[in-house]
């Protein structure tokens, strides 16, 4: 069976907007395509002397409301496709935070776990050797994603500063602290999408410390949001898992334990006393919450049937299909779509961002930017209290400021 294709969906969605909206043919017709995109072939050389090309993109969607903003994914099932789609998806979050930004995406099909730090440094400067004169702070400025970590934001900031001849801190973000990175960003992506689950747990009168939760994925979002639902709610979180199985304990797994025994072991499915699970499982368990931040078309028609959470948290990018939210919304499982729920990275880091960006238009403090508590957020863009297409009513704005 092959997987859905996540540009299609992304234009699916942007079309079922355009009908709602009657929006200009033109402008619709804008905003179903990429304004440019990069495509890249990087020779590394690798730790036994040969030398291997990767192929990387960067896909550049919209820069109308400012300049393009996104992460850089390592991962080898990487496609054109799912950049130009996480690009298009990145436009409406930032159209939707009110941020002067807009959407970019980038990748290269690699897999990092099986290569050394040499190596993967070497790719990262490769990459930003091939495309230093199209991104920068008042063009397109990368940050980490998928298997990319703050180290590799380093030196891709470290290669950029010396192509272009003098420090420059703004052309990258995710950075470590100790060359210009924001302070929170480390768990940015996960409290944001806290802090809307617990606006939507009181919009249905759910009480979330008493609650359950499963968490797929167990990377930076999914491992901060397992400590934040203990700390900022006392939930309790029964099931994790990352890309190598699950772990199922019904009295509670601790998020300490949980990175000890990831970091000993390279999987959270090896913690004692646990009951070994597949994702799969993971994604059809009976709780509460379900906090889907893997990776994208996680939930499709086929087993979003078989959810029995109460409220999904998107913290990954495209984890469900339009199939599954139409089956999701009859099932009244109600849906935080990603743009919303894992946009407190972005918030987080734009503020810091235009501090080290000297030519930008916009200066200072961006109101409403940052990751602190809103409590408009969940609100009447949660599917489950409306169809699926309205929550996706912010793009249009991405066709230039009002």
């Amino acid at each position: 069976m092959s997987k859905p294709n996540p540009f299609e969906i992304a234009q699916k969605q942007l079309d079922d907007c355009a009908k709602i909206l009657n929006l200009d043919a033109g402008v619709h017709e804008f905003l179903r395509h990429p304004k440019i995109e990069y495509h890249l072939s990087i020779p590394v050389r690798m730790d036994d002397g040969s030398t291997k090309i990767f192929q990387g993109y960067r896909v550049q969607y919209n820069d109308a409301l400012g300049p393009c903003k996104g992460g850089i994914r390592y991962h080898p099932d990487e496609t054109i496709d799912t950049v130009r789609a996480l690009s298009a998806w990145m436009t409406w979050k930032t159209s939707l935070l009110g941020l002067p930004l807009g959407g970019g995406k980038g990748g290269v099909i690699c897999n990092p776990k099986e290569m050394s730090m040499g190596e993967l440094e070497r790719l990262c400067r490769g990459y930003i050797d091939k495309i230093w004169q199209n991104i920068g702070p008042d063009k397109d400025v990368p940050a980490p994603d998928v298997y990319t970590t703050p180290q590799m934001m380093a030196w891709m900031m470290d290669e950029y500063s010396k192509l272009t001849g003098s420090n420059n801190f703004g052309c990258i973000t995710g950075k470590p602290l100790c060359v210009g990175g924001s302070c929170g960003r480390g768990d940015a992506t996960a409290r944001g999408g806290m802090y809307a689950l617990r606006e939507a747990a009181r919009e249905f009168n759910i009480d979330l410390s008493k609650a359950t939760f499963a968490i797929q994925g167990y990377g930076n979002a999914g491992s901060f949001a397992h400590s934040l639902a203990k700390e900022l709610f006392g939930g309790k979180v029964v099931a994790i898992s990352d890309s190598k199985g699950g772990a199922f304990n019904a009295k509670g797994i601790d998020a300490d334990e949980a990175a000890r025994i990831k970091a000993e072991t390279s999987t959270v499915a090896n913690i004692p006393g646990a009951k070994k699970i597949s994702n799969e499982e993971l994604l059809e368990l009976d709780v509460d919450i379900l906090v889907a931040a893997a990776l994208e078309n996680v939930i499709t028609k086929d087993n979003a049937g078989r959810v029995k959470a109460k409220i999904i948290v998107e913290l990954a990018n495209g984890p469900t299909t339009p199939e599954a939210d139409e089956i999701l919304f009859q099932n009244k499982v109600h849906v935080i779509p990603d743009f919303l729920a894992n946009a407190g990275g972005v918030g987080c880091i734009q503020e810091v961002q235009y501090q080290y960006a000297p030519g930008s238009l916009h200066r200072g403090r961006v109101p409403g930017c940052g990751c602190h508590e809103d409590p408009r957020l969940g609100l009447g863009i949660i599917i489950g209290s409306k169809p699926p297409a309205e929550v996706l009513c912010a793009p249009p704005r991405a066709e230039g400021p009002q």
